[in-house]
């Protein structure tokens, strides 16, 4: 616990927030400043073939086997999400009493509010101070991956394979695995340790999609704009209600889709709507994409104008599709919980993670949780006990693997 602890508060310290506005590899340069220093700490204990990779920023390290047995890899990102991350201040909370959690004086983590909370009575957990978001997403797990490795250094106890890990940019705005070498990381699967509460292994997520709605009006002055002007921001209006109202993320859980209106600039004469569109299924999935082109076609055909257009672009992919064909990283996943106690819960993913893209360039990589909760903001939380038992699964899954 010791050791998981001052690595996790050292690096959740640091600054490593992507941006999505950005065109550069990774979308911000302490990204790199932060794999730099991840290099040197991996090199100084003993991890073998460290190298980082500029082409797409993933910095991929080996642990040489001592056996036969197939290699493994283990993936983490980087980055946190779109939220302040600028001077983090952890707090520790030893033994949790399940009473209100003071952030400061005009922030609480409160039990009415966060009634998962009564699940960690007894625990020690780490919260943010209330102006930050913490940064468990993803640095939880890339602690996790270190310190499980740091086990098999120099261990000739016990037989495992080559093991491979690597720490990637940009996963928070859904771009980080875009250009994922497989051919950097020779293994049979893998798993990102990017999940949530204790026990949850995931290989089923998203199929996403990506929306640019433009939207081309006609201005002119309001007392003679009879049959002349089209006012962009009410056409705006009109497609966003062309759309189902109770498929949007507010009034959805579980495997349900949906549409959600993510950012919109607008006005009388341009307009430009954002939509990301979610679904598990594929063939609704694709459905909901030709909503959006059906809606524009109706507009235009309404204005007798081709006054709408629509820019599509996938972005990755349910991985159950690859997973379910092989489901031997899965059952592996399952078998070392077990061991240790912990009871498996298998659920979708209303998201993505890097494993989803990587799933399809050929490595099953199912998502395992690191014990941390409400991330992205400043009720994020994370149990230390539970960050150790996640140590421990990566352990017993390279013990097990055969």
């Amino acid at each position: 616990m010791k050791d998981i602890i001052e690595r996790f508060i050292r690096y959740v310290k640091i600054n490593t927030r992507s941006d999505a506005n950005s065109n550069t590899i990774p979308s911000t340069y302490r990204q790199v400043l932060f794999q730099q220093m991840l290099k040197d700490e991996l090199e100084q204990l003993g991890f073998d073939e460290v190298r980082y990779y500029e082409k797409n920023s993933f910095l991929i390290a080996k642990i040489k086997g001592n056996s036969t047995k197939p290699a493994i890899g283990f993936i983490a990102h980087v980055d946190t999400a779109d939220y302040e991350s600028e001077n983090v201040k952890p707090q520790i909370i030893e033994n949790y009493d399940g009473n209100i959690i003071t952030l400061n004086d005009e922030y609480n983590l409160d039990p009415n509010s966060f009634p998962n909370l009564k699940n960690y009575i007894g625990k020690t957990l780490i919260t943010t101070s209330g102006d930050t978001l913490l940064g468990a997403d993803d640095k939880a797990g890339i602690v996790e991956i270190i310190e499980a490795c740091r086990y098999f250094i120099g261990n000739t106890q016990d037989k495992y394979g080559d093991i491979y890990v690597a720490f990637g940019p940009d996963e928070e705005i859904g771009k980080g695995a875009d250009l994922f070498d497989v051919n950097d990381f020779p293994v049979e699967f893998a798993y990102t340790l990017d999940g949530s509460v204790l026990g949850e292994l995931q290989f089923e997520s998203f199929n996403a999609a990506q929306a640019e709605i433009t939207i081309k009006g006609v201005s002119v002055h309001p007392g003679s704009a009879k049959n002349k002007m089209i006012n962009a921001n009410v056409v705006a209006t009109q497609f966003h209600n062309e759309l189902p109202l109770l498929e949007s993320p507010e009034n959805t859980d579980e495997k349900d889709g949906f549409y959600m209106l993510y950012d919109i600039e607008s006005n009388v004469e341009l307009a430009k709507l954002t939509y990301i569109i979610r679904d598990h299924d594929k063939t609704i999935f694709n459905h909901r994409k030709n909503m959006m082109f059906k809606i524009a076609d109706k507009l235009n055909n309404l204005y007798q104008a081709n006054i709408v257009s629509v820019e599509m672009i996938d972005q990755y992919y349910n991985m159950k599709e690859i997973i379910e064909k092989d489901m031997r990283c899965v059952e592996l996943a399952k078998k070392a919980m077990l061991k240790l106690g912990v009871q498996p819960q298998i659920n979708a993913i209303r998201g993505g993670t890097d494993g989803s893209k990587i799933s399809f360039m050929g490595i099953p990589t199912p998502n395992i949780f690191t014990g941390g909760e409400n991330f992205h903001g400043r009720y994020e939380f994370i149990c230390v006990e539970h960050m150790v038992l996640a140590t421990n699964t990566i352990i017993e899954i390279i013990k097990e693997n055969q």
